[in-house]
Formats: C-alpha cells, sequence, structure tokens
C-alpha cells in the first residue's frame, strides 16, 4: 500500500512539473461572433468566407469592404528556469537554510558513548504473574 502512495505521489508530481514547463498555442477562427474552428497543433482553417480586398477603382477609392472573419491566437508561456539560485536567497534565508540543513545532519547521528543509565536500578515489583493470570504459556 505504501509502494503505491509513493508512485501515485511521484506520477502527481512529474504531471505538475511537466504542466508548468509546458507551453502552448491555441488558435482559433471567428467568423463574426461565431466560432468556427481551433486548434492546438496547426493554424485554423478559415470559413471560406474572407473577402478579398477590392482593387481600388477610380469611382470610389475611399470604399472598401472589411472582413467579417477574425483570427484570434492565445499563447500560454511554460515556466523556462526550474532552478534557483542560492544567491537570490535574502541573507535570512540564506541562514534559515543553512541551519535547517546543519540540524537535520545531525538529526540522524548515532551516539558515541555504550553507557546505560539505568543500570544500577532494580526491577519493578511484579504483583502478579501475567503468564499464569492469562494462562499463556511459550513451548
Amino acid at each position: 500500500m505504501k509502494r503505491v502512495i509513493q508512485k501515485l505521489i511521484a506520477f502527481f508530481m512529474a504531471a505538475v512539473v511537466l504542466m508548468t514547463t509546458m507551453s502552448f498555442t491555441v488558435d482559433m477562427h471567428y467568423c463574426g461572433d461565431t466560432l468556427v474552428d481551433f486548434s492546438f497543433v496547426k493554424q485554423a482553417k478559415s470559413c471560406g468566407m474572407e473577402k478579398a480586398q477590392p482593387a481600388k477603382s477610380c469611382e470610389n477609392p475611399m470604399m472598401s469592404e472589411k472582413s467579417c472573419c477574425s483570427d484570434q491566437q492565445i499563447i500560454v508561456e511554460g515556466q523556462d528556469n526550474l532552478k534557483q539560485n542560492f544567491a537570490q536567497l535574502s541573507y535570512e534565508q540564506q541562514v534559515f537554510v543553512a541551519s535547517f540543513t546543519y540540524a537535520y545532519i545531525n538529526l540522524f547521528e548515532g551516539t558515541q558513548s555504550t553507557e546505560v543509565p539505568f543500570v544500577d536500578l532494580s526491577p519493578p515489583f511484579i504483583r502478579q504473574d501475567l503468564q499464569v493470570l492469562h494462562q499463556t504459556f511459550l513451548f
């Protein structure tokens, strides 16, 4: 059970790192206010209703027709720098990290003495024999 939980947590952490570092682009094509096509991988297909700009004529040079279609692109940039620089930390943060590391390393250090502090104490008084009381005997 413990290994399954560890694998699930590792998978979740890998997915979080992947999602935060991944960049993607969404292309959308609108015809008026209606979404016609969108694409994650390539440019969105047009609906074919774009109007070509008419050639400027001598009759009415100020008139031009505007297309009802529009393209929109949403770009999501991923995180590029995952490694934090130790020099960017403030002095107080550096002191905290150094003292925490020192204390954590020394937490698991064994003692050198083989002295038993309770060797001179007498054992506690047993009022009843528990094996006889509960009728449990080792063979």
